[in-house]
């Protein structure tokens, strides 16, 4: 996609997306295209970056995904959330930034604790967080749930990586779709099933918060050399099951930690008709190197 004038320079794989300035996003609540960060402690190297996806970026619609990731020193963990405000709703943006706050405060409250994580009251608690928000945003009288998914409803993965002496331990749960995988020598394998494995069976709508589903945590160790990757179906969707061109320019972009703008970078690929707003976490064993 980079061309004469080219506005983002982004990398194309295959046939790319038109190249245009985007148009600001219209809304009264500050929101910027890109965000991207990366830090390290003594057991695992953190990256994420979030991207307002080409389509938003032609409408002057906001990002509608978020992510964070935080430190906790006292167990060493690394917690994170990451968010996709389902597009359907007008306040999205601020639903999916509901959502990963919450997550990431619960669980470094029970942190503090000493003690496991409960991973339903932390998705209780983003849930709650997400009514909050409306009921303020909106001007609501009381606390309105069922407002509070026509407005900004969210999925959301949020987890921790731990050490451990036998190298972190990964814990992930979701709401909604998105998706969480573990990259090994260069192959992706999911921790979520797919939203349809069988295509001749009908799904329902995607879960969003505030609903709250059945939570199960996924993973296990991360061992040297894996990434463990999260993402948005803005990723998800081109990747697919890891085999294709994106999947080979995501595992070897993601084989190093790189600096968090180049990541970004790498986020931001063009692909004609992907045009959703994209998150990417990753997080390395530092023992891998």
């Amino acid at each position: 996609m980079s061309s004469e004038g080219g506005h983002w320079g982004a990398v194309a794989l295959g046939r790319p997306g038109a190249d245009f300035e985007p148009r600001p996003a219209l809304t009264p609540h500050y929101r910027p295209d890109t965000v991207a960060d990366g830090w390290s402690t003594g057991e695992v190297t953190v990256r994420l970056a979030s991207v307002r996806g080409y389509a938003h970026r032609y409408e002057g619609v906001p990002r509608q995904d978020d992510v964070a990731a935080v430190h906790h020193p006292g167990s060493g963990a690394v917690v994170f959330a990451v968010a996709d405000g389902v597009s359907a709703t007008p306040l999205a943006h601020l639903g999916a930034t509901a959502a990963c706050r919450a997550a990431i405060t619960a669980a470094l409250s029970m942190l503090d604790g000493g003690g496991a994580v409960d991973w339903t009251r932390v998705v209780e608690r983003a849930a709650w967080q997400v009514v909050q928000q409306a009921e303020q945003a909106l001007g609501l009288d009381a606390p309105d749930a069922a407002t509070a998914e026509r407005q900004m409803a969210a999925t959301l993965i949020t987890g921790l990586v731990r050490p451990r002496p036998g190298g972190p331990v990964a814990e992930v749960v979701r709401v909604g779709d998105g998706g969480a995988w573990r990259i090994r020598a260069g192959t992706f394998s999911r921790l979520f099933d797919t939203a349809r494995a069988d295509p001749a069976v009908v799904v329902p709508a995607v879960t969003a918060l505030p609903r709250v589903p059945e939570v199960v945590a996924r993973g296990g160790v991360l061992e040297a050399g894996d990434v463990l990757v999260v993402a948005t179906d803005g990723i998800g969707d081109p990747l697919g099951e890891g085999t294709g061109s994106v999947g080979a320019y995501l595992a070897e972009r993601l084989a190093v930690p790189r600096p968090p703008l180049e990541f970004a970078r790498d986020a931001d690929f063009s692909r004609e008709t992907f045009d959703d707003d994209r998150t990417l976490l990753a997080i390395w064993p530092r023992h891998s190197r």
